[in-house]
């Protein structure tokens, strides 16, 4: 409890148990705490909410909203702004205390639900005693933090479908009752599991809802080759994950003479058919997240980040660096929606006109677009090809990419699997083997990537439209392998998501989540078959076997 902050919520935290100085992401002690204190006090308003339906009074969808992205801004590499924790701090107690009052009964409350910090010193002062080391029990805990860490996970797919109107009142009073739970000190540990197997009903819940509003507002993703070169026109690049922000930047961009390229996970928005229209959208820049400091600055022109997955900028490109939506960075350019969601992209646009064309750093395409619906169209060619056994297995490598050499394992897996083998992909891990030649069989791509790591609930959606074309009871009986790579806490509702499906026997890597205690480890590996990783000669033996 001595420690400047504690954080162990992602893959990368330091020595895979929790950082204390500084986060490895870039976070100081001093924004690692007001998050916790963010936290802290959202579940109190979640504990109100929860009690106000209970009454059976209703919460405006305004809050529901406000506590997703109370819940997304602190999700890693999102948020790194300090003023920003304050302001949802003091705007979170202003609306826990208006609602408050409508209780009929505050008997038995939380401190959470309870609090009120006047000042800045109140809130520093607060934000030293309410960390994840509070919960002394550490199977408690642990299950605390997963549950948690899901949510954030949930409340990151519920942004993006909120964005584009698409809202689930069911989903948002789950939430904020799961949130309220983890405050609650006479529940016991199967408690928390079974509240932790249901935020992962509510994951796929959360996923489907996605997929709706990504669906209908601009079609579904269709087979797709992308450019990976540049023109020479001053150009922004786009990264995140919210495809209102780009289709806002686009409308807005057109006719400029200003291009638009997406970065990482950004580069599913190809796929949609809503965006082919637009010509100033000339193809995908770069690789992963965390490549962002050598690409960005070769890039020369403006950057939009429009969700997490943000490395501390350097001074070469801070400049240029611009964040929306629950991003944010002290020092570059915030900008922010209006009442009804519309974004001025103008500074941005006018800033781009002044650079130089980005420095094109590779050539050719990737193909991608490989979504539920297209893969269902060619259900008849993917079961023939199982069938004859040109296809023995599926491997889902979806997930997460991340800086460490330990990575390396991917591609390497990548390029040591059976010719007969086939991956399905979501997430920014495909970039660990996305562009290498590792052929088709009989037309059908060797890397089938569905899109975003919001996207993997297509690949639930093709293994279980798989499982009824084959007339199997379980879906453990498909020929399908998980070797997922896992770094954030969207990674974290993916897999509570498969858990609530019914999937067993999944594989998680580098490492096993450090928020994991021994003895919660256990109960997914006794119940779910959950496993770490080896080596890629063992491993791909392990699941080819």
């Amino acid at each position: 409890m001595n420690n400047e902050m504690f954080c162990y919520q992602c893959q990368e935290t330091a020595g895979c148990s929790g950082c204390t100085k500084r986060g490895v992401c870039g976070k100081t002690p001093e924004v690692a705490n007001m998050q916790d204190l963010l936290i802290y006090v959202t579940k109190g308003l979640s504990e109100i909410t929860t009690r106000l339906r209970k009454e059976g009074k209703a919460v405006a969808e305004e809050v529901n909203q406000f506590v997703t992205l109370n819940l997304f801004t602190t999700i890693t590499n999102a948020n790194f702004d300090l003023d920003v924790f304050y302001d949802r701090i003091k705007q979170t107690l202003d609306i826990k205390a208006g609602l408050l009052a409508q209780l009929s009964d505050q008997a038995g409350l939380s401190e959470a639900a309870l609090i009120q910090l006047d000042t800045q010193e109140a809130m520093d002062q607060k934000a030293g005693t309410v960390g994840i080391l509070t919960t002394q029990d550490e199977d408690i805990r642990s299950l605390r933090e997963l549950i948690t860490y899901g949510l954030k996970g949930l409340a990151a797919y519920l942004k993006h479908a909120n964005a584009l109107k698409h809202t689930s009142e069911d989903t948002a009073a789950f939430m904020q009752k799961a949130l309220a739970s983890t405050l609650d000190d006479t529940l016991t540990v199967g408690d928390y599991v079974a509240i932790t197997l249901e935020t992962g009903k509510y994951g796929v819940d959360g996923m489907a809802l996605l997929d709706a509003a990504n669906t209908s507002s601009y079609g579904h993703p269709e087979v797709t080759k992308v450019n990976l070169g540049v023109r020479n026109n001053p150009a922004i690049i786009i990264s995140g994950h919210d495809l209102r922000d780009l289709e806002q930047l686009l409308e807005q961009t057109k006719g400029t003479g200003v291009d638009v390229y997406t970065h990482s996970e950004m580069l599913p928005a190809h796929y949609y058919p809503a965006f082919k229209k637009y010509d100033n959208l000339v193809g995908n820049y770069g690789n992963a997240w965390h490549k962002q400091k050598e690409e960005f600055t070769s890039f020369a022109g403006p950057i939009l980040m429009t969700t997490n997955c943000i490395v501390p900028p350097s001074d070469v490109y801070k400049d240029r660096l611009y964040t929306t939506g629950a991003s944010g960075f002290a020092g570059c350019k915030h900008i922010a929606a209006d009442a009804n969601g519309n974004k001025d992209f103008s500074e941005i646009i006018e800033h781009a006109k002044r650079c130089a064309a980005p420095t094109e750093i590779e050539t050719g395409e990737i193909v991608g677009g490989f979504a539920h619906n297209q893969v269902l169209a060619l259900a008849d060619k993917v079961v023939d090809a199982v069938k004859s056994g040109a296809i023995k297995k599926f491997f889902v490598m979806a997930g997460c990419d991340g800086r460490q050499k330990s990575r390396e394992y991917y591609t390497d897996f990548a390029k040591a699997l059976p010719q007969d083998t086939v991956i399905l992909t979501a997430g920014c891990a495909k970039y660990k083997y996305n562009k290498l030649a590792l052929g088709d069989i009989g037309g059908i791509p060797r890397v089938l990537d569905a899109g975003q790591c919001n996207d993997s609930y297509s690949l639930a959606l093709i293994a279980l439209k798989l499982k009824e074309v084959f007339a199997l009871e379980d879906i453990n009986e498909l020929p399908i392998a998980f070797n997922i790579a896992w770094y954030e806490q969207k990674a974290v509702i993916v897999l509570l998501a498969l858990l609530h499906l019914g999937v067993k026997n999944i594989h998680l890597g580098p490492t096993l989540p450090a928020f994991l205690s021994p003895n919660v480890a256990k109960v997914l590996i006794d119940n779910f078959g959950i496993g770490g990783i080896t080596n890629v000669e063992d491993d791909i033996k392990m699941f080819m076997a």
